[in-house]
């Protein structure tokens, strides 16, 4: 798989060559990360933390909510680590700092040792200092500590000759089932999928950032087709997740789709078919993953208008139900509100709303059997779908705030607060 990388200067996307030489500016790294974001996690490095010269921690924190990042550089002790998982990281990157006892401290999965190395020798300290222990050294020394390893051939870094392929094989068993993304000189989408292959990752900048790979590209790297056609099919969900149909895609329908970020596939009549180009019912893509044996795409859209199925409906299966479905009907109370419609009267009635909220949550609480327990939770989830819409707040945002808490590592105790008294 593709790990975009973006890597930070001065508040500026670079690219270095070998560590040092300065070869490209790519600009502001939010926009970047927007894109990046397609092809899953990014990996985003603090060059002058990482050199002790600074660094650009507002700016990272922007990048969080725009992109799963990977966040490394000038992260020396276990609190720094914490404070980026507990800030929506999805793994920190530790280079200097990646000993056994910071390691302990901290959970391994979610954690990425960084063997910087120049010709086979580990060095620190944004690659200035060397170590005199190797690679492999090093991964034995923390192994069981960490859940990846991100191996940078430093000498190679920049330089768009290709990567170091013939000792990835050993280094993947010396990680002893820990995740080895490579990074250094990865060039093409077939390193990428010869990577994959062997069940590597490959972090990638300058190919991308100078156009000699394109990222759609890079995506579909590890990709394969037992059709004639040699078509994907690709899943197409929401952003909850559920199955809005099932569509197909060619190198070039992923190649605009990713271009655009929108919904693009391959039409086996048409040919390229953006999605609502007539019916307006478009779709802003968000994410594209491959599934577990490299054969299918899925999808992750923000869909617009009637739905994503040429009936009309929400689904190639229908219409929504559950959640999303209420959700839905209140939104349209509140774009065209029906007489005698109560969503309506609470969406204008913000004092009614307050009361029917308190009111319905103290009957849930109290409530001891399961049917009473099914009817209140109903009543509840009901009022708060209203709740949210009067504020323009979708179920997906609710969603992602719940997925972004789960990351937290750092607990609030959760106590109930006195009734009447106001914490300061």
């Amino acid at each position: 798989m593709i790990i975009p990388s973006i890597d930070i200067m001065n508040g500026q996307t670079v690219q270095l060559i070998g560590g040092k030489e300065h070869a490209l500016y790519a600009g502001d790294p939010c926009p970047i990360a927007g894109r990046f974001s397609l092809a899953g996690e990014v990996a985003v490095i603090d060059l002058d933390a990482a050199l002790g010269r600074g660094s650009n921690v507002a700016l990272v924190r922007e990048l969080l909510p725009l992109a799963r990042c990977r966040i490394g550089g000038g992260i020396r002790d276990v609190h720094t680590a914490i404070q980026w998982l507990d800030a929506g990281a999805a793994k920190v990157i530790l280079g200097t700092a990646a000993t056994p006892e910071v390691l302990r401290e901290l959970p391994k999965e979610r954690v990425i040792a960084a063997l910087d190395a120049k010709h086979g020798e580990v060095v620190v300290h944004g690659w200035q200092t060397s170590t005199g222990e190797s690679i492999f050294e090093r991964m034995k020394r923390l192994e069981g500590l960490v859940g990846g390893f991100l191996v940078t051939f430093v000498e190679r870094e920049g330089r768009l000759g290709g990567t170091d392929m013939a000792m990835v094989p050993s280094l993947i068993e010396a990680a002893r089932g820990a995740r080895v993304t490579i990074a250094g000189g990865v060039t093409t989408a077939s390193e990428i999928a010869e990577l994959d292959a062997l069940g590597a990752d490959a972090q990638v900048g300058m190919a991308i950032y100078t156009g000699r790979l394109d990222l759609a590209d890079a995506i579909a790297a590890p990709l394969r087709s037992d059709r004639p056609d040699g078509l994907w099919p690709t899943v197409v969900v929401d952003e909850l997740g559920v199955a809005l149909g099932l569509a197909y895609s060619s190198a070039e329908s992923l190649r605009e789709a990713v271009r655009s970020r929108t919904g693009v596939y391959h039409s086996r009549r048409r040919g390229l078919w953006r999605k609502g180009e007539t019916s307006g019912d478009v779709q802003q893509l968000l994410r594209v993953d491959l599934d577990c044996d490299r054969d299918a795409l899925r999808f992750t859209v923000r869909q617009a208008g009637r739905g994503f199925c040429h009936k009309g409906s929400s689904t190639c299966w229908g219409g929504a139900c559950g959640l999303p479905a209420l959700a839905s009907r209140i939104h349209m109370q509140n774009r065209q509100p029906a007489a005698g419609s109560y969503s309506a009267r609470l969406l204008g009635d913000p004092s009614l709303l307050r009361s029917k909220l308190i009111e319905e949550a103290g009957e849930l609480a109290d409530s001891t059997s399961p049917s009473d327990i099914t009817h209140e939770a109903a009543d509840v989830l009901y009022f708060a779908l209203v709740a949210m819409e009067r504020a323009g707040v979708s179920l997906a945002d609710v969603a992602c705030e719940l997925d972004r808490r789960s990351l937290r590592l750092t607990r609030r105790p959760g106590d109930a607060k006195s009734a009447g008294v106001s914490t300061p």
